[in-house]
């Protein structure tokens, strides 16, 4: 059993008041690899980030939208902005000048902070709807104080949704809640202080900025990984790192480089898509001493689900394989339901809890995703509304056979999408990934799919490829393939 929470986490009611347990210590806070940060010194250059943000006129409370990648300055402009009422909105940096534009049009300032590596795409960005790029500089100590009693109320920042299926959605990262996301995560990942955690997710991602909030609230120094590689993941282990965070597909990467496991490793978390049931499988085997976490949540709220350390254990030690593609039971203090349920329990998951950000008026939090829970609580996505595929009035949800696709011994990866067709309305057309060496047939996979689904389930089209479309957070850009956008 992990050991309880600091006091300090427990007691607090806002993020920023966690934070305050960093002042005065001489611990690492942020460990890059150039430079090395106390909490102490990170708390006073966070006071000179807020500082700066301060002076550049924007109203109190409005946010600063961002393009910044995992860095201390990054952290530092994050942390100052929320103690300093200047609540910073880091965005993709690798979005076009039209989609950043629309992002602040949306947020209503006339002020877009920048990294130099940036540059060029902000000034396109803000011709577009008026303003001024400001650069985000290694800012200098400052001796005056964080407001670290802030109302919970208040937007510490702001986060965007991916913009899978649109323009991305700012979700306001409240005090209060982000105090109550604390409690939770850093409870089902085990982080407590002395800890080191590292994620190579995208700053502007929950995964990436938001669950570095966690860690530093919860007392853990932060590794920063502004992008993904096979040696960044070994600097990783250099440091020490006791915590991590990664997607299936870098898993998958890790595996085949041999690197995946190292000493100082304690507890691994994966999300932000499916996991192919024999990664997981391998993943098992390759570290079987380390604690394996799958969240399910989004950038509105997380978590909503985990499938923990405790059920992990379970597939390896037990058999429970019908797990491997469930994303776990209700994380604590949430409440689920399922709404409109067809007649396989299949329907909308929405969920309730202190640590959700956007919830409808009535206090519940509308997924978008469909789902069924089983007798026990597990809960099993099988698509987002959008993406049902309805063939001659029959539903046809793609997770469902994407997991008996990725079975397949010739089958690394696989997505499944709707197509319009004029007799059925729509048919199935499944894309599949080979695994190293293999040359999936066409017939052996549509037989292997029949003996497992009904037949008006099974693809009607197949496409080979060699890898499936995915965003910079790892989530299959399902779109592009219904569109016929990327693969003929």
């Amino acid at each position: 059993m992990p050991p309880p929470l600091p006091r300090h986490v427990t007691e607090a009611v806002t993020w920023s008041a966690m934070l305050g347990w960093w002042q005065g210590r001489s611990e690492p806070a942020v460990l890059a690899p150039d430079v090395t940060w106390s909490g102490d010194e990170l708390l006073r250059r966070s006071a000179g980030a807020g500082d700066h943000l301060a002076s550049l006129g924007v109203p109190p409370g409005t946010p600063i939208p961002a393009l910044l990648t995992s860095s201390p300055t990054a952290f530092a402009y994050m942390v100052g902005g929320a103690g300093r009422r200047h609540p910073v909105a880091p965005l993709g940096p690798r979005l076009t000048a039209p989609e950043l534009a629309a992002c602040l049009a949306g947020l209503g300032t006339d002020v877009l902070l920048t990294e130099p590596e940036w540059c060029a795409v902000a000034r396109e960005a803000v011709a577009r709807v008026g303003g001024r790029v400001v650069l985000a500089e290694e800012p200098k100590p400052a001796d005056s104080p964080l407001d670290v009693a802030p109302d919970p109320s208040a937007v510490a920042f702001v986060l965007h949704t991916s913009g899978t299926s649109g323009t991305p959605r700012a979700v306001p990262y409240s005090q209060g809640r982000m105090a109550a996301r604390v409690r939770v995560n850093a409870g089902l990942c085990a982080l407590r202080p002395g800890d080191r955690y590292a994620t190579a997710s995208p700053f502007h991602h929950i995964a990436g900025f938001g669950n570095y909030a966690v860690a530093l609230a919860a007392g853990a120094a932060l590794v920063p990984v502004p992008r993904f590689t096979v040696e960044a993941w070994r600097s990783v282990a250099a440091v020490g790192a006791t915590h991590a965070l990664t997607v299936p597909t870098v898993l998958e990467m890790l595996l085949g480089a041999g690197v995946l496991g190292f000493d100082t490793l304690r507890v691994l978390q994966y999300g932000a898509s499916p996991i192919p049931p024999d990664t997981l499988r391998r993943t098992l085997a390759a570290i079987p001493h380390v604690r394996l976490v799958n969240i399910y949540g989004q950038t509105e709220g997380s978590p909503i689900t985990c499938l923990t350390a405790g059920d992990h254990d379970r597939i390896a030690r037990d058999g429970a394989d019908h797990l491997l593609s469930s994303v776990g039971t209700a994380a604590p203090g949430v409440d689920l339901r399922i709404d409109d349920a067809d007649a396989t329990g299949v329907g909308e998951f929405v969920a309730r809890a202190q640590h959700l950000f956007l919830p409808d008026d009535d206090g519940w939090l509308r997924t978008g995703d469909l789902g069924r829970l089983d007798a026990d609580g597990y809960l099993f996505l099988v698509a987002r509304k959008g993406d049902m595929i309805i063939r001659g009035g029959e539903n046809v949800y793609p997770a469902e056979v994407e997991q008996v696709l990725e079975q397949h011994p010739s089958v690394r990866e696989a997505a499944v999408v709707g197509v319009p067709d004029v007799h059925w309305g729509e048919v199935v057309r499944a894309y599949v990934v080979p695994g190293a060496g293999a040359s999936p047939d066409v017939e052996q996979l549509r037989a292997h799919v029949r003996s497992h689904v009904a037949g008006f389930k099974v693809p009607t089209e197949w496409r080979v490829i060699e890898e499936l479309p995915r965003n910079a957070s790892g989530k299959l850009l399902r779109r592009s393939l219904a569109n016929n956008q990327l693969y003929r």
